[in-house]
């Protein structure tokens, strides 16, 4: 990956417009908005932008299988009892400051790529959120990693080839409008050429994406291969 990912840093690769809840949002809504979004994790975040946490689905889903178990004497003898009143915590709080994983592994928007996937790889993680100083400034994710093995170092900055520029302002736009849905669009770009790929919830969407496109300087074409409908299994 190295020779791939040479002089790449989270900066260049994060995604930058981050959905993030405030600690008091409670855990009913929470599962609603990680459900709604198709994400699998949130921010939680102060009014500043501080991180305090995340929330995964995976934190949610400890309470649906989170029968409590009674510590043995051993336990009792040698447990946190810090430790034990966090897991209560997360188990039966109402609120995203409850269940939320608060021992986070950050990095900054100059850690270089190589030493984000090392991280991922040996922690088993699937995103490390961005910081500058204390506030939170994006996300890398396991699918950032991999656009950077499809994508050539030159053309993520200043100078890259005219189809990774056409491609990334179409994919900006659609990361900013509501009706887009990131999670099913791909898109692709060759010789002017515009590609989309994935599902479309409509017709209208469809047609809500190519003017995205044709609104793009340098765009010669665009060619909709998207299948209409929403599939209903997807596992994230």
């Amino acid at each position: 990956m190295s020779t791939v990912t040479e002089s790449l840093f989270a900066r260049d690769l994060m995604t930058r417009e981050v959905i993030c809840v405030p600690a008091a949002m409670p855990v009913a809504s929470l599962a609603r908005l990680l459900a709604e979004r198709g994400i699998s994790a949130v921010p939680v975040t102060g009014g500043d932008g501080r991180l305090l946490g995340i929330v995964t689905e995976l934190d949610l889903i400890r309470r649906l299988s989170g029968a409590e178990e009674r510590p043995g004497w051993l336990h009792r003898l040698f447990g946190s009892r810090d430790r034990d009143a966090e897991r209560y915590a997360q188990l039966h709080g109402m609120l995203a400051e409850d269940v939320m994983t608060r021992d986070l592994i950050t990095v900054t928007e100059n850690t270089p790529v190589e030493q984000i996937a090392r991280i991922m790889e040996e922690r088993g993680i699937r995103r490390v959120p961005v910081l500058r100083g204390e506030r939170l400034v994006g996300i890398v994710s396991r699918a950032d990693l991999l656009q950077a093995l499809l994508v050539p170092p030159a053309s993520l900055g200043e100078g890259g080839s005219e189809d990774e520029r056409i491609r990334e302002v179409i994919w900006r736009e659609i990361r900013q409008q509501p009706w887009a849905d990131t999670i099913y669009t791909f898109v692709a770009v060759k010789n002017g050429v515009v590609e989309f790929q994935g599902f479309a919830r409509s017709q209208a969407v469809r047609r809500g994406l190519q003017s995205i496109a044709h609104r793009v300087p340098g765009v010669r074409q665009v060619v909709d291969n998207m299948v209409e409908g929403v599939p209903q299994n997807v596992l994230y």
